[in-house]
């Protein structure tokens, strides 16, 4: 199986990527505008293969490939948002376990997927393990949950759950767009119009003079520390690995069995913030309580076994 071998070498760069961007956010470029921007830009590197690669798909294919990369825009913006506010293990795991339900469901609703019994049973544990790793399960009446779920309570915990969950619906739109396209049209000709649908998503950004002052103003403040571009371009040209390999696997394989093998990445991901916060404390800094750390392990465990049930 090409395409599991693939996943799993995509997800550990990946996860340590993950841990790369939270110090990113917090040292080099501190909005999530900025990042989302940067990150779309330097995506367009890709169109360097277009004279090779690159084939007219249609005005509706194109269409449909910017609204793919608009997606994963839309995904980008909101992951950074709730990185700023939240801890790295904690928000990557969560967009990790909310991805692949989002995904079963957008299955259900547009390509009329029938899912077996493994499957739902996945969905429930998936679904458990978002609510730990969120902290929603905890010493509280139903009242209290309501009224967060409401947003009647001002808690920027769980805010950054919030924005973390509309990044994974973001995502798992995406991967079902970008799956559709992998079956219409060859995969490195729909990577490349699906990159260009994420550039010009961003373009937006600068539309407000206040956001376009605002990025520009935060790329000259990193700039002013010479290694910071070097952190940048090192983090982005690993994650492009991963990202393209990530993509091949869905090009090969199912989007819900891929998707659903994230819960590899936020398991190392979870193994490398805890070993920086010890060694790296002024850089990675984690939550690392007692209770915190059984939080976290069980909502990985829970994950995994939806992972498990999903896959087999």
């Amino acid at each position: 199986m090409d395409w599991l071998l693939i996943s799993t070498i995509a997800y550990l760069i990946l996860a340590f990527v993950n841990v790369v961007d939270k110090f990113i956010l917090k040292s080099v470029v501190p909005g999530p505008k900025t990042y989302t921007f940067l990150v779309g830009v330097t995506g367009l590197v890709v169109v360097l293969a277009a004279p090779w690669f690159l084939h007219w798909p249609g005005l509706s294919m194109l269409l449909f490939d910017f609204l793919a990369g608009a997606f994963f825009a839309g995904g980008l913006f909101y992951l950074y948002s709730a990185l700023k506010e939240g801890e790295a293990s904690r928000i990557f795991t969560m967009v990790g376990g909310a991805v692949p339900i989002f995904t079963v469901l957008l299955s259900l609703l547009f390509f009329k997927e029938a899912f077996t019994g493994n499957q739902w049973t996945a969905i429930v544990f998936l679904i458990l393990g978002t609510m730990v790793i969120s902290r929603i399960v905890g010493q509280h009446d139903i009242l209290f949950y309501i009224k967060r779920f409401l947003h009647f309570e001002d808690d920027n915990k769980w805010h950054s759950a919030g924005l973390a969950i509309v990044s994974a619906l973001m995502f798992a739109l995406f991967w079902v767009a970008t799956k559709y396209a992998y079956n219409h049209q060859e995969f490195a000709s729909a990577f490349i119009w699906i990159r260009i649908g994420t550039f010009l998503t961003v373009l937006v950004l600068l539309i407000k003079k206040e956001s376009r002052d605002e990025i520009f103003a935060e790329i000259k403040n990193s700039n002013k520390q010479k290694n910071n571009k070097y952190i940048y371009m090192g983090a982005q040209g690993f994650g492009a690995l991963g990202t393209i390999l990530q993509n091949y696997a869905v090009s090969l394989g199912s989007v819900a069995l891929v998707t659903s093998l994230q819960g590899l990445q936020y398991g190392l991901l979870l193994v490398f913030t805890t070993i920086g916060s010890i060694l790296l404390p002024k850089i990675i800094k984690e939550d690392m309580s007692k209770s915190i750390v059984i939080q976290k392990a069980l909502s990985i465990i829970l994950i995994g076994i939806g992972l498990y049930f999903l896959a087999i």
